[in-house]
């Protein structure tokens, strides 16, 4: 998706916003672009208190004097607004490509809604196409890798799995100290199933299925930006 595509869904979620809101903010590369748009408000005057789903995106905001506070010290957002890598016509994600999923998935669900944000290409009939991000613990490494193997036979994933790497080749750790697998499954027929059986395996700590969590999404095309709503599904 061109930056410019990325920054009109940006800007389409700003119509959600409402001074004094508590808000969620994502991490990703469209979710950078809210993050930008919301401190250009803020410098006008603009006053809420917001919650990062990642380092990168608490260093973005304080250099944007974005108010920002913890789970621990308010206990509900009216809204995050964060990116997806995959969502079909029933509201269910795939998130975690940019390796923020654990944080992204508390905070999600400690908001009255969650807005997607995204180019139209992100919308498919069914998931799967994008690997599935898995967070796992570091101890026990190669017996929750070989538990995941398990449940991607069982559910007849297409593809294989890897650990994923850095781009100087070393294994990436995410924010809480984890690893992250991508799955490849090609088609993930029954995503509430897949998330239980995987939220089994005791070193799985989380995964990059978000069901039940997402409300709305705004959509950018070439010929403008689409909103879609939870409550006309089509």
């Amino acid at each position: 998706m061109s930056e410019d595509l990325k920054r009109k869904a940006a800007q389409a979620a700003m119509s959600e916003i409402r001074s004094g809101m508590r808000i969620g903010l994502g991490t990703g590369s469209t979710a950078k672009h809210f993050v930008d748009l919301l401190g250009a408000e803020v410098a006008k005057g603009f006053e809420c208190i917001c919650v990062p789903t990642s380092e990168v995106t608490a260093a973005q905001a304080r250099g944007l004097d974005i108010a920002l506070t913890t789970l621990d010290d308010i206990d509900r957002l009216d809204v995050t607004i964060d990116g997806a890598d995959e969502i079909d016509r029933n509201f269910q994600l795939i998130k975690g490509g940019g390796g923020a999923l654990l944080r992204e998935k508390i905070v999600a669900a400690a908001s009255a809604r969650m807005i997607v944000i995204a180019d139209e290409t992100k919308l498919v009939d069914t998931l799967g196409a994008y690997a599935l991000p898995i967070e796992v613990n570091l101890f026990g490494l190669a017996a929750t890798e070989r538990a995941i193997a398990g449940v991607m036979a069982r559910f007849g994933a297409q593809g294989g799995k890897a650990l994923r790497k850095r781009a100087d080749g070393e294994t990436f750790v995410t924010d809480g100290g984890h690893y992250i697998v991508d799955a490849s499954f090609g088609r993930i027929s029954d995503a509430k199933a897949l998330s239980l059986a995987l939220l089994e395996i005791p070193g799985v700590v989380q995964h990059g299925l978000f069901i039940d969590l997402c409300s709305d999404a705004y959509l950018a095309t070439p010929g403008g930006t689409i909103k879609l709503s939870e409550h006309v599904k089509s």
